[in-house]
């Protein structure tokens, strides 16, 4: 399945990462100005409990 990349409806500027989140077997992130300089790839939990966490601060 073709990553259906989005950023944070937050963001103003293009200072952000892009993330794919629909496949439910994996998470891609993405810087969204080095784009082609690779993605990490994330277990669906491991982004959920990033995303939790980052709620906190």
């Amino acid at each position: 399945m073709p990553p259906n990349w989005r950023t944070s409806s937050y963001t103003g500027t293009e200072n952000c990462v892009e993330v794919a989140d629909n496949d439910p077997t994996v998470i891609r992130v993405r810087d969204t100005k080095n784009r082609e300089q690779g993605l990490m790839t994330l277990r669906p939990t491991s982004w959920s409990h990033f995303v939790e966490f980052a709620k906190q601060l």
